[in-house]
């Protein structure tokens, strides 16, 4: 005869549940989780910057031939999700939204003319020039017209920044709006304006120097 076997059930101790309770407490204030109760925490826990930065240094000098003949502004809003798999966005994931703001310059390089590209008469009274096609330049974001919207981020992610030093945590969108900036210079006819601009500056400097015709071209 077999003697029935009750299960037996493991009680939690009472002390286990008080840390798991204050662990949990402490994770979600460190987290950035604002607590109504708590209006003053913020300011108490309040950080001074100082710059304690050197004197920059000159590495190298460039003599620049080139003739900046137009400059486009530009805006563009990023949208950027970062998702985990098999994670809730609550717990691992962000999404930053951020609003870039940048210039784009387009100029003529006159270093790469040769001697053949430039061709006067007997006379003086007429000039011909050939000068490269315009080109783009790097796009440059502008800091103080360049912010974050929003930024949401997971459980995980919030306890990873209490843990770690990151700069560069916007550093995402930040290269994504100047890839979107460089892609709507190209489609804006920026170049084109600066050939324009361009062949209206050498005519009317030639044209001050005594050349009573001018001709501008283009061509690599």
């Amino acid at each position: 005869m077999t003697t029935p076997v009750k299960a037996m059930t493991a009680r939690v101790p009472g002390w286990v549940k008080v840390v798991g309770s204050v662990v949990l407490v402490l994770a979600l204030l460190f987290a950035g989780i604002r607590f109504s109760v708590l209006p003053g925490l913020k300011d108490l826990f309040g950080t001074e910057t100082r710059d304690r930065s050197g004197p920059a240094l000159l590495e190298s000098i460039q003599d620049i031939s080139r003739y900046d003949a137009a400059s486009g502004n530009f805006q563009v809003v990023v949208d950027l999700e970062k998702d985990a798999k098999y994670l809730p966005d609550a717990v691992r994931g962000s999404r930053t939204l951020y609003v870039g703001a940048g210039t784009v310059d387009a100029y003529v390089d006159l270093g790469k003319m040769g001697k053949d590209d430039v061709r006067v008469d007997e006379n003086r009274t007429s000039a011909t020039l050939r000068l490269p096609h315009a080109r783009l330049g790097t796009p440059a974001l502008d800091p103080e017209r360049s912010y974050a919207v929003s930024k949401q981020r997971g459980l995980f992610d919030r306890l990873g920044d209490l843990f770690s030093d990151n700069p560069n945590s916007e550093q995402a969108v930040q290269k994504l709006a100047v890839r979107h900036i460089g892609d709507a210079a190209k489609e804006s006819g920026l170049t084109a304006r600066a050939e324009t601009n361009t062949t209206e500056m050498l005519e009317g400097l030639l044209r001050s120097l005594g050349f009573e015709k001018v001709r501008v071209t283009y061509g690599d």
